[in-house]
C-alpha cells in the first residue's frame, strides 16, 4: 500500500429478499428481536439506505435499542451504518441524535478489548463530518500509545484520514506522526506512520528518510516498499537528492525479498537511463524470473525486461544467456508460455558476439528433449527450440554449419510438426548458403532411412532433386532411394508373399461368400443401404498383413496411398536423371538410370491400381507421373521441360525465400518507423513540461491506469448516443433504455428507467435474463420510483466465450394496492455483436494447416455481389469479420479473375478461427464464389457467416 487510496468500499448484500418490511416492522425487530434479528434487521436497513430509501425515522431506534449491544458483529454493522446514514438535518447542521453517537464511538476508542478499539478507528476513518470528528480527535491522539500494536497502526491511519478532509481539527499532524516514528519499534506501525507522513507532508518524511539513509538496507520489507514509493514520488520533482536516491535503489537491488527487488528495479528505470542502471535493473528482473516458482511472476518479469529492450536498444544485449537460464527454471503447467516468451526475447537480443553461446545453450536444451519422456509438451518445446535455432542460424551464417547437422538429427522425430520444421530449415539453409550444400545433402542422404512423415519426405526428395549437382552425388541419391523404396517393381514382393500366404494353406472347398452391408448418401439426400457380397474377407486381411510389413519407410506410405509423396518422387528422380544426362558422357549409365527411374515411376502407378493399396491412385498424382516417365522418354527432345525441371523450380523456390526475408524487413522498417524521431521534432524538457500532459507519469500509476481499464474507456457524449437501445415503448407506464458498453470480458450496461405515470412506483426491479455464455453478475434490487421520477441502473454481465449473446429481462413494481397484482413490462432483447471481442490476428502456414485440420466446426458460404473488384470483395469480407489476410501480397498481386487467400482472426477468450476465401470474377463483371470458415465452436463460426452475409448483401460503393 504505497498510498492511502480515499475511494474505498464495504459491500453489504441482502440476498434473496426483495421484499421491504414496513417502517413498524423494522421498530418491531429492532426493539424486541434477538441478537442475530438485530443485525439481519440493520442489514435491510442499510440495503434500503444504499438503495435511496435512507429511512430516516429509524436513527433514534437504532441508538435506542441497537447502539447499546455489545455483540461484536452487530457493532461491525452499525461501523458500516455510521457510514452512510443521513447525519445532518435539512439545514445541513448535525443531528442532535448524532451526540449520542459521537458518544458511544468515544466509549468504544477507550474499550479495553483492543480489537474493537482497533475496529472502530477504522470506521472513523470513513466519517467525513468535521462536528462528529472534532469530539474523537482528543481519544484518537491516546490511542496512538496504546500499548498493543493493533490500535496504533490504526490509529496513525485515522489521524491521516483526519487531517486529510479536516485540516484544522488536527493541524500538527506532521508533528505527531514523526514524533511516533521516532519512539515507534513495530514494524508495520512504523510503515503506516511513514506512508501517511508521506501524503500529508512529502518534505518531512524526506527529512526523516535522510536522518535514517544508512539504516535503509536494514529496514523491513514493508518500510523498504514505502521507501521505493518515497524516492520514486520526489526524485520526479527535481529533487537534490536524486543522487542519493539512485544509490539506494541500487542497495535495494539486493534486498532478501523478492517484492522489494522487483519494486526497486522498477523504480530505478525510471530514475535514470544510465546502461548500467538499466543493465542493473534487467538483471535484478532475470534473476527473479530464474528464482521464482510461479510462472504468471515470470510472464510478468519477462514482459518487464522486454519493455527495457524496446526503449534502451542494445544495452541489454550481454544478458542474453541470463535470459536462457529461465528456460531451465520454466516449470508446471504454464511452462510453455514462460519458454516460449523467453525463447522470442532471447532471440531478439541475440548479436553476432554471443550468438554461438546462445546456440550452444540451445542445441543441449534440443538434446535434453530426446531423453525426456516424448509426451505433447516435451515436442512442443522440441518444436519451439528448433524454430528458434532456425531463426539464429539464418540471421548469422557462422553458426549454420554447427547447428544443420544437429537439427538433422531430428528429421525422423515421431512429432511430425519438429521433423517438419527441420526439413524446412534445411531447406532454406541449403539454399542461403552454397557452400553448406554438399555436406548438407551427404548428411540427409544418410538420415533420409529415418524418416517416417509423408511431408518431410517430400521436403527432402525436394532437397535431393535441386541440390545433387555432382554425378557421385547422384549415384548416391539413387542408392538412398533405393533403400528407402525396396524391391522395385513394388509389387513385386508384395504379391510373391501374397502367393506364398495362399499356397499350402489355401482351403480346397468350395469359398465362402459373406455380405457386407453399407450405408450410402443418394443424391437426393435420402439414406440406402447397399448389400455387397464379395468372397471371403481373409484375402484382404493378408493383404492389410503385408502392407504393414513393408520394411522400407517409403514405400509403406505409397502402399498406404500416399501418392502425393509418390509424384514428389517422380519429380526429384527426373530432376537427378537429367542432371546426370548433362553431366555424365557414359551413355550406357544413362540409359540404366533412365530405366531405372521408368521402372520406379510405372511400378508406382501400377501399385495406385492394384489391390495392394489403401486408396487409389488419385488423377492429378497419376498424370503428374505420367508426364516425368514422358519427359525421361524423350530426354534428347524437350529441351522446355528440362529448363523447367532443372531451373524454373529453384529458381521459383529463391523468389519465395527472397519475398519472406523481404516480408520481414518490411515489418521491422515498420515497427522502427513507429519510434523514429523526425529533425524538424520538438524537443520536450521535463521540467518545463505540465503535469497535465502525463509526460512525467509514475509508471506505477500509469500500469494502474492500464490494468483497470481507464484509460480505454471513451465515455464521450456522441459514442454514448451511437450506442443507445431502447427497451420499452413510448406509450408504456415504465419507458427504460440502456447503453451497452463492451469492456473486455464485462459487458455494462447503463440504464435508464422513466416512470411516466401520475403514482409512485413501489419495489420496483429490473431483472435481466442471458442467453449463450453470459453471466448476470448483480442480483436485482427494488427501488422506489416517484411520479415522473428517473431512475438510473447499472449492471453487469460476464462473457466466457465468443458467441453471439442475447440480454432479455423485465421491469417489475407493485400494484397500487394490496389487492393489485405486480406489473410487468417485458424489456426488448439486447443482441451482442460479437466482433467487440474478435481481433485480427496472425500465425504461420504451418499453424493454419494444422488448425485448420483439427477444428470441427465448418460454415460453408457461397458469395454471389456486386461487388466488381475481387481486392475490394476481399477486403470487405475482411474487414467485416475483423480478419487479416494471411496471403502475401506477392500472391494476391496481378491482374486476375480469380482469388483464393486464407484469413485469420482471434478471440480476446483465445478462440482462432479461420477462414478460406476463393472468388472467381465472371466475363459479365460478377464476383461469386464460396468462403469456408472453421473454429473450435459452432457460435463463432456461425457468427462470423452472418456477419459475411449481411456484408456482401452490400453493392459496393
Amino acid at each position: 500500500m504505497s498510498t492511502v487510496d480515499p475511494t474505498a468500499y464495504t459491500v453489504v448484500t441482502n440476498e434473496g429478499r426483495n421484499e421491504s418490511p414496513s417502517f413498524q416492522e423494522l421498530r418491531q425487530a429492532l426493539e424486541k428481536g434477538s441478537d442475530q434479528l438485530k443485525l439481519d434487521t440493520l442489514t435491510q436497513i442499510i440495503v434500503s439506505t444504499l438503495n435511496g430509501n435512507p429511512q430516516p425515522n429509524l436513527l433514534m431506534p437504532i441508538i435506542q435499542f441497537v447502539l447499546p449491544n455489545r455483540n461484536k458483529q452487530i457493532k461491525k454493522m452499525l461501523a458500516f451504518y455510521w457510514e452512510i446514514c443521513p447525519k445532518l438535518d435539512e439545514n445541513g447542521k448535525l443531528k442532535q441524535e448524532m451526540i449520542l453517537v459521537c458518544n458511544a464511538i468515544r466509549n468504544d476508542l477507550q474499550h479495553p478489548n483492543e480489537y474493537i478499539r482497533g475496529g472502530t478507528l477504522r470506521a472513523v476513518q470513513k466519517l467525513q463530518e468535521a462536528e462528529l470528528l472534532e469530539p474523537l480527535v482528543p481519544t484518537v491522539r491516546s490511542c496512538m500509545e496504546h500499548r498493543h500494536p493493533y490500535v496504533r497502526k490504526n490509529a496513525v491511519f485515522t489521524v491521516y484520514s483526519i487531517f486529510k478532509t479536516h485540516e484544522h481539527l488536527i493541524p500538527d499532524a506532521p508533528e505527531i506522526l514523526l514524533t511516533f516514528l521516532a519512539a515507534e519499534s513495530d514494524p508495520t506501525c512504523r510503515r503506516n506512520a511513514f506512508v501517511s507522513l508521506c501524503n500529508i507532508a512529502q518534505p518531512r518524511a524526506v527529512e526523516y528518510l535522510l536522518s535514517i539513509f544508512d539504516e535503509i538496507s536494514s529496514l523491513d520489507e514493508l518500510m523498504q516498499l514505502a521507501v521505493i514509493d518515497l524516492v520514486r514520488r520526489d526524485a520526479r520533482s527535481d529533487s537534490p537528492h536524486r543522487a542519493k536516491w539512485i544509490r539506494t535503489i541500487f542497495e535495494l537491488l539486493t534486498a532478501s525479498s523478492s517484492t522489494v527487488k522487483y519494486e526497486a528495479a522498477t523504480s530505478l528505470t525510471t530514475l535514470t537511463s544510465n546502461p548500467a542502471a538499466v543493465k542493473a535493473a534487467a538483471g535484478t528482473f532475470l534473476e527473479l524470473c530464474v528464482k521464482e516458482a510461479d510462472n504468471n511472476v515470470k510472464l510478468i518479469v519477462l514482459e518487464r525486461v522486454n519493455a527495457l529492450r524496446i526503449k534502451h536498444e542494445f544495452v541489454l544485449d550481454s544478458l542474453v544467456m541470463d535470459v536462457m537460464r529461465v528456460l531451465n527454471s520454466a516449470a508446471g503447467g504454464g511452462d510453455m508460455e514462460v519458454k516460449r516468451k523467453a525463447l522470442a526475447l532471447a532471440l531478439e537480443l541475440v548479436s553476432g558476439r554471443n550468438v554461438g553461446e546462445v546456440v550452444a545453450v540451445l542445441k543441449k536444451q534440443l538434446i535434453n528433449t530426446q531423453e525426456e519422456k516424448g509426451d505433447e509438451k516435451n515436442l512442443e518445446y522440441r518444436q519451439l527450440l528448433i524454430q528458434s535455432i532456425h531463426s539464429c542460424a539464418i540471421r548469422f551464417s557462422e553458426v549454420a554449419a554447427s547447428v544443420v547437422h544437429v537439427l538433422m538429427e531430428f528429421i525422423g522425430d515421431a512429432g511430425n510438426s519438429s521433423a517438419v520444421d527441420v526439413i524446412s530449415f534445411v531447406r532454406e539453409v541449403v539454399e542461403k548458403f552454397p557452400k553448406l550444400r554438399q555436406s548438407i545433402v551427404a548428411k540427409l542422404l544418410e538420415t533420409i532411412s529415418d524418416v517416417k512423415s509423408g511431408k518431410v519426405f517430400r521436403g527432402a526428395l525436394w532437397i535431393i532433386g535441386e541440390y545433387c549437382a555432382e554425378t557421385e552425388d547422384i549415384d548416391s541419391a539413387f542408392q538412398a532411394i533405393r533403400k528407402i523404396i525396396g524391391e522395385v517393381p513394388i509389387l513385386a514382393s508384395e504379391q510373391r508373399a501374397l502367393d506364398e500366404i495362399d499356397g499350402p494353406d489355401e482351403p480346397t472347398g468350395p469359398v465362402e461368400h459373406k455380405p457386407s452391408t453399407t450405408t450410402r448418401v443418394l443424391a437426393d439426400g435420402t439414406y440406402a443401404t447397399e448389400t455387397v457380397y464379395s468372397s471371403s474377407l481373409l484375402e484382404k486381411e493378408k493383404i492389410a498383413k503385408i502392407r504393414a510389413k513393408a520394411a522400407a519407410p517409403l514405400r509403406s506410405l505409397i502402399l498406404a496411398g500416399d501418392f502425393y509423396t509418390g509424384s514428389v518422387l517422380s519429380s526429384s528422380i527426373v530432376k537427378l536423371v537429367l542432371r546426370f544426362h548433362e553431366k555424365s558422357s557414359d551413355i550406357k549409365a544413362v540409359n540404366a538410370l533412365r530405366a531405372e527411374a521408368m521402372l520406379i515411376m510405372a511400378s508406382i502407378i501400377r501399385v495406385g491400381q492394384s489391390k495392394f493399396v489403401a486408396v487409389p491412385i488419385d488423377e492429378d498424382s497419376q498424370e503428374r507421373i505420367l508426364n516425368c516417365i514422358r519427359t525421361i522418354a524423350e530426354l534428347a527432345e524437350s529441351r522446355p521441360a528440362n529448363e523447367l525441371f532443372l531451373a524454373d523450380t529453384k529458381a521459383a523456390y529463391a523468389k519465395m525465400v527472397k519475398a519472406a526475408a523481404s516480408k520481414v524487413e518490411e515489418r521491422k522498417r515498420k515497427e522502427n518507423k513507429l519510434v523514429q524521431i523526425q529533425v524538424d521534432d520538438s524537443i520536450s524538457f521535463r521540467q518545463f513540461s505540465k503535469k497535465a500532459t502525463g509526460g512525467d507519469a509514475d509508471e506505477l500509476e500509469t500500469d494502474l491506469i492500464r490494468a483497470t481499464g481507464a484509460a480505454d474507456i471513451k465515455d464521450d457524449f456522441i459514442s454514448k448516443l451511437s450506442k443507445v437501445i431502447q427497451l420499452t415503448g413510448f406509450s408504456d407506464p415504465v419507458y427504460s433504455e440502456a447503453v451497452v458498453t463492451v469492456h473486455g470480458f464485462d459487458i455494462n450496461l447503463d440504464v435508464l428507467i422513466v416512470n411516466q405515470t401520475q403514482e409512485t412506483l413501489q419495489n420496483l426491479s429490473v431483472e435481466f435474463a442471458t442467453l449463450g455464455d453470459l453471466k448476470v453478475v448483480e442480483r436485482a434490487s427494488t427501488h422506489t420510483l416517484a411520479p415522473h421520477g428517473f431512475l438510473s441502473l447499472k449492471s453487469t454481465i460476464k462473457v466466457s466465450s465468443t458467441e453471439t449473446g442475447v440480454i432479455f429481462g423485465n421491469i417489475v413494481y407493485d400494484g397500487q394496492s394490496a389487492s393489485e397484482p405486480s406489473s410487468n413490462v417485458v424489456l426488448s432483447d439486447i443482441h451482442i455483436d460479437i466482433m467487440e471481442y474478435i481481433k485480427p490476428g496472425t500465425c504461420t502456414e504451418t499453424q493454419f494447416r494444422s488448425m485448420w485440420t483439427e477444428f470441427e466446426w465448418e460454415n460453408f458460404l457461397r458469395i454471389t455481389t456486386s461487388i466488381t473488384d475481387l481486392r475490394v470483395a476481399m477486403n470487405r469480407i475482411a474487414s467485416c469479420t475483423n480478419m487479416s489476410t494471411l496471403t502475401s501480397d506477392a500472391y494476391l498481386s496481378g491482374d486476375c479473375n480469380f482469388i483464393a487467400a486464407n484469413l485469420y482472426a482471434r478471440s480476446i477468450f483465445g478462440e482462432d478461427a479461420l477462414a478460406n476465401l476463393s472468388l472467381e470474377k465472371s466475363d459479365d463483371g460478377i464476383v461469386s464464389g464460396h468462403v469456408r470458415i472453421r473454429s473450435k465452436t459452432q457460435g463463432i463460426a456461425l457468427s462470423l457467416g452472418e456477419k459475411i452475409t449481411a456484408s456482401m448483401k452490400v453493392a459496393s460503393p
